[in-house]
């Protein structure tokens, strides 16, 4: 649980800073979806194999390959929060004096907060179910439970072993899509809510 935190953390420091450096310019928008989306094509096992080598078996390796993995749905739905932004609610700041920072923090930050929210749910369950790939190279996590009875496939309990595994994993992740849709209703005024 603590390894989700924590690379879904720094995937919405990069992602949000990401989309927001992008969304304005269609080109290094589309360059920034094309390759966060680009990660996702490479298998989990092969990706943890390949930073095995510069940072060796643990924890290091597990979090990298989760932040990487997280990325496109945080970067994409911040570009697509911040685009869809109506012009006239812009339009209306600019009339109040707002400048542009102000303008991205108080008018387009707050309406697009919602989509945001949602990428960094579907990040968050998408890192919950390959943090369990990471026991591969010796990270921590309910994963190691499953490759243990995995590899004793046959020994007594060894089954129990990974169906306590894949049910714990399955209920943290229910566990944090709550938590999300509190935070969601914490976060988002009443008037975007509907």
């Amino acid at each position: 649980m603590d390894l989700t935190l924590a690379a879904v953390a720094l995937a919405v420091i990069i992602g949000v800073a990401l989309g927001i450096a992008t969304y304005t310019r269609i080109s290094l928008a589309s360059l920034a979806t094309t390759t966060t989306a680009a990660f996702l094509t490479i298998p989990s096992i092969a990706l943890l194999g390949l930073l095995i080598g510069p940072f060796g078996l643990g924890t290091t390796p597990v979090v990298i390959a989760l932040v990487v993995y997280a990325l496109l749905p945080i970067t994409r739905n911040t570009i697509v929060g911040l685009r869809s932004v109506d012009q006239s609610l812009i339009d209306a700041g600019r009339g109040m004096g707002l400048g542009r920072r102000r303008l991205l923090w108080r008018v387009r930050m707050p309406l697009a907060w919602p989509i945001i929210l949602s990428g960094i749910r579907v990040s968050t369950q998408i890192t919950v179910g390959i943090a369990a790939i990471g026991a591969y190279v010796k990270g921590p996590g309910l994963g190691n439970q499953i490759f243990d009875g995995l590899g004793r496939f046959g020994a007594a309990n060894s089954m129990n072993q990974v169906l306590i595994g894949t049910i714990g994993i399955v209920i943290v992740a229910l566990l944090f899509d709550l938590a999300y849709v509190l935070v969601g209703r914490l976060t988002t005024s009443r008037g975007i809510r509907g």
